[in-house]
């Protein structure tokens, strides 16, 4: 354990810390938000507020696993470098997005088809090296099931390329979704350290619970649990040090920086622990205002102008209908604590109903 404690506490103190400095250098150098006009009025405002303060959390994530590593004499494992990997990878992507936004003072950064690729190309090389490097009991990071708490059986069995396309479109979809979350101040960074804290959970049950060491039916097929944990809990500290710059009146916004990154660790988690159905359930409220845009678009489509919302994302929706920010996000999180407490309580009572 002393590993997860210590990648959480240098997670927390990395951007509770580093993130004022951030700020400073930022604003320094005229790094701020660009406010699209056509978004609700009130986030005029908000211009000019330094951004791409994802930066500060992947470093403090990054740091926190390898301080973690060093100070208990443990070396890292296959499925938390690739974990890793996706994570700054897809950081990447999204801070070219964030610095064309502002070297060219426009509120759109990548083209769509460019960003696509890049995220494209990132989660390809993750779900191919997921399916190799197997342990001496023959685990590889991921499996070739689409599970929800476990592999269940080795029957039904998918090919390979359908297993890349699939984590493929769950990276892409998770990576968006707390992109487009992340529209009100504190609200992606907030929900996020509730599902990568749930995580952390999951991870260190299924190390104690973990098939290399509790033989029988209800134990867990994955690899590397207590390695993950360490990556969960340097996440989960990280998001909870930047929500305190974050949390409304924004000091600094993570930008697509963070969003991708995030979203692109969240997918890779559900991956590499088997559990990814069960993402749907711990990330409701991403999958919500996911949802929300989808069906603006498609009845916009199909009405010929016609609109569900007065907004999407679902937030602000409820911004146009007079609603406080504030009032906004605490809502939200409540919606997302009652997800992650259902998901943990699907993931346990599975458990216990198998014991």
């Amino acid at each position: 354990m002393r590993a997860i404690l210590l990648a959480g506490g240098l997670g927390l103190l990395g951007t509770l810390l580093g993130t004022r400095l951030a700020i400073s250098l930022l604003v320094r150098e005229g790094y701020g938000q660009l406010i699209r006009d056509d978004g609700p009025t009130s986030h005029h405002t908000k211009r000019g507020t330094p951004t791409m303060g994802g930066l500060v959390i992947i470093c403090s994530v990054v740091l926190g696993y390898v301080v973690a590593h060093l100070f208990t004499g443990q070396g890292p494992t296959a499925s938390a470098l690739l974990l890793l990997f996706l994570f700054v990878g897809l950081g990447l992507v999204g801070f070219l997005d964030d610095f064309i936004k502002i070297s060219k003072q426009r509120s759109l950064g990548l083209r769509s088809k460019a960003k696509m690729a890049g995220q494209t190309v990132i989660a390809v090389i993750f779900a191919v090296l997921a399916l190799q490097f197997p342990d001496e009991n023959g685990r590889e990071p991921a499996s070739q099931f689409i599970s929800f708490i476990r592999d269940l059986t080795q029957t039904g069995q998918i090919w390979a390329p359908l297993i890349v396309l699939f984590v493929l479109v769950m990276i892409a979809g998770t990576s968006n979704g707390v992109n487009l979350t992340d529209g009100l101040d504190g609200l992606a960074t907030g929900a996020s350290v509730m599902v990568f804290g749930a995580y952390t959970l999951v991870c260190i049950w299924q190390f104690n619970q973990s098939c290399a060491t509790v033989a029988g039916p209800i134990c867990y097929e994955t690899r590397d649990p207590y390695d993950l944990a360490v990556v969960a809990a340097a996440l989960t500290g990280a998001c909870f040090g930047f929500l305190w710059w974050n949390a409304a009146p924004a000091k600094i916004f993570m930008g697509d920086t963070g969003a991708l990154s995030l979203g692109g660790a969240l997918a890779g988690l559900a991956v590499l622990t088997r559990t990814e159905v069960l993402l749907l359930v711990l990330g409701g409220l991403f999958v919500i205002i996911t949802l929300s845009v989808i069906l603006q678009v498609g009845y916009f489509k199909a009405t010929k102008g016609k609109r569900l919302f007065r907004m999407a994302p679902l937030q602000h929706h409820f911004e146009l209908k007079g609603w406080a920010e504030v009032t906004i996000v605490i809502r939200f999180w409540i919606i997302c604590g009652i997800c992650v407490a259902t998901g943990l309580g699907i993931f346990y009572a599975e458990w216990v109903a198998g014991a």
